[in-house]
């Protein structure tokens, strides 16, 4: 006989269906981390500004998506999934209504600092955390899938984006977003009531406790350790991630061929996600991490001396297969060692420092394009960030290594 407790534990068939619904959600909800990115000429030539201006937008969705992954995270903790799903999608619905209807550069900057970037909070960290109380054994795995929700939004929304604005104009394109995003979200979100079991929490919050004493780090050391981590590399990774169609547009390649080049990105990137959960669930995240830091910069290495329509769409893959399964490792590494009654909250703090980096590069370096009329320094820029992320997540690595990683501990938590 089948009873409630062995239909809903851990690794059930449940538990892999609420990925999979998490996966569609997070791939609705993320759409505006990449929809301005499309748009940017767009916007540039409708408000005429500078690059830097409009690239303002960017920064502005990516600190509010960092602020909604932390408020959303912890009215996750307190209430449960639900409420985040329901509240991110009626205020995604809203900010592309209104932007779509934005007179100045400013207002559509605003929009996408308070609605669409705390509204697509709903759909990264809080999803992750729930999915980690759903695992075990395959913890790793699944949150990279549950994380993978944002690449492939990054996959499908510019391509869908690209042809609405050439269609109907990117007004338009901003009002269907919204209606679409609300018709995907709420009917789903009634899924998600159930929350794991009090026993089951209890026994997580035990083995992370044991976990963080052999680490030798207090709960907040760590928490800071990777918000350094994750600012830093998220710098780097801006770059590529935000100015690519820019970038190929300058080259004379034109905007469709710099958004087929971000679709791959992140469609090779979902590959690198999914494989890095089964590397994580053997050697562990830290290792996992460091081997993910040390890519990245090989790969922004390589932008700095290809600039063929060709080599550049093999070195954006490269970038894609390298850099993807980054940010989940955060993730992995705070289930493994931090409390996990507070999993939303801490995974949203160490989330928003990831963003804060996004939003921060993606300024920086349109900053630096406008002072040298090149890219080629904001690469050097990235190179630098990533440098420091390596040494951070290397130190961290080597004091992970004084406990053993594997199955064994991966099942044990």
């Amino acid at each position: 006989m089948i009873t409630d407790e062995t239909r809903y534990a851990p690794d059930s068939s449940y538990a892999w269906l609420r990925l999979a619904i998490s996966l569609l959600i997070g791939t609705a909800a993320c759409v505006g981390t990449w929809s301005v990115v499309v748009v940017l000429p767009s916007v540039q030539t409708e408000f005429g500004t500078l690059r830097a201006g409009a690239s303002l937008p960017y920064t502005c969705v990516m600190l509010g998506f960092g602020f909604g992954n932390i408020a959303m995270g912890r009215i996750a903790d307190r209430y449960g999934i639900i409420v985040p799903i329901v509240g991110g999608a009626l205020l995604l619905g809203s900010g592309y209504i209104l932007a779509g209807m934005a007179q100045s550069l400013w207002q559509f900057a605003l929009v996408h600092l308070f609605l669409i970037g705390v509204g697509g909070g709903a759909g990264f960290s809080p999803l992750i955390a729930d999915l980690s109380h759903w695992f075990r054994k395959h913890r790793g795995l699944a949150v990279v899938f549950g994380a993978s929700g944002s690449y492939l939004a990054g996959v499908i929304w510019p391509q869908v984006i690209t042809w609405g604005v050439a269609s109907h104009g990117w007004r338009a394109t901003h009002i269907g977003i919204g209606l679409a995003v609300m018709a995907i979200m709420l009917p789903l979100a009634p899924f998600f009531r159930r929350r794991p079991s009090a026993a089951s929490i209890a026994a997580q919050e035990a083995a992370s406790t044991n976990a963080r004493g052999d680490l030798g780090l207090s709960a907040s050391q760590l928490q800071w350790l990777l918000a350094i981590a994750g600012f830093s590399c998220c710098v780097a990774m801006a770059m590529p991630q935000v100015h690519i169609v820019a970038y190929c547009s300058d080259l004379g390649y034109g905007v469709a061929r710099g958004a087929e080049m971000l679709s791959l990105m992140l469609a090779l990137g979902i590959i690198s996600r999914i494989a890095s959960g089964f590397v994580a669930d053997r050697i562990g995240g830290t290792a996992t991490l460091a081997i993910g830091s040390l890519m990245q910069g090989l790969a922004l290495f390589l932008y700095l001396w290809f600039d063929g329509l060709t080599s550049l769409f093999i070195v954006t893959g490269i970038f894609g297969l390298f850099q993807g399964g980054i940010v989940p490792m955060y993730a992995v590494i705070i289930r493994e060692y931090l409390p996990a009654r507070e999993a939303g909250v801490r995974i949203g703090l160490v989330m928003s420092s990831t963003i804060l980096g996004m939003a921060v590069g993606g300024y920086v370096s349109g900053a630096i394009f406008d002072a040298f009329a090149s890219y080629r320094a904001a690469f050097l820029n990235g190179l630098a960030w990533n440098l420091v992320n390596l040494s951070v997540v290397c130190w961290l690595m080597m004091r992970a290594r004084r406990r053993p990683t594997g199955p064994a501990t991966a099942a044990a938590v």
